[in-house]
């Protein structure tokens, strides 16, 4: 299954949702998770209560989720699928054209990579303070200690190097295109590390660290894309 503007695979349900009755029960179990994932921790969460807090049998549930991972996974997946969804409304109400998109690859400044990069980090400040759950699962499952990470910041890196591919410029060779794969991804990983600060430091995201942030980000991105 796909994210909608075409990017990272869903892990697969149990059953797909065919008909919009099914399709409004599965949207209503992720949101009674992610609601729930404000109030307890993910080691007490349960199925059992996302269903009562759904409002639909147990049975709903184990019918797309085999377990509440599986459900956290959905829901880090549908998080990523609506920051996708945010970055591009912002995006598209800035108005910003391909010329200056193209000009500020080169440069020029104004709207492009820049507007894109600083749309980036504001949409996820926004989610991180008011979207239900995100807080604890963000875009990657919340693995214990004693397993393997997950990698979600790859998922992240390639949706916005797939999502900004028009503010971006072309005509790059493969070696060049690989260069900006790894710029994309170190960006992200450090922007995430960044921005975890942020918050630690200010439950709204100290301003100072947001801001160095952004210059950061600006400065490395410029190195690949100028």
């Amino acid at each position: 299954m796909i994210g909608q503007d075409g990017g990272v695979p869903i892990p697969p349900l149990r059953r797909n949702p065919v008909q919009r009755r099914s399709a409004e029960r599965l949207g209503r179990i992720l949101d009674a998770c992610a609601e729930l994932l404000d109030e307890v921790s993910y080691e007490e969460l349960s199925t059992r209560a996302v269903a009562e807090r759904a409002g639909v049998p147990i049975g709903s549930v184990y019918r797309f989720f085999s377990n509440k991972r599986a459900m956290a996974e959905a829901l880090a997946h549908r998080n990523l699928d609506e920051y996708a969804e945010r970055i591009t409304r912002r995006l598209a109400a800035s108005g910003v054209s391909a010329t200056s998109a193209t000009s500020d690859v080169a440069g020029a400044g104004g709207g492009g990579w820049r507007e894109a990069m600083d749309v980036v980090v504001d949409e996820y400040l926004a989610m991180k303070r008011g979207a239900p759950g995100f807080a604890l699962i963000e875009f990657g499952h919340p693995v214990p200690a004693t397993e393997p990470p997950e990698q979600p910041n790859h998922l992240v890196a390639d949706r916005l190097r797939t999502l900004l591919a028009d503010r971006l410029g072309g005509g790059r060779d493969e070696a060049a295109e690989e260069r900006l794969r790894v710029a994309f991804l170190l960006a992200v990983e450090t922007a995430d590390a960044l921005l975890r600060l942020a918050f630690r430091m200010d439950p709204e995201g100290d301003p100072a660290i947001v801001a160095e942030t952004k210059e950061l980000l600006r400065a490395y991105l410029a190195r690949v894309l100028d």
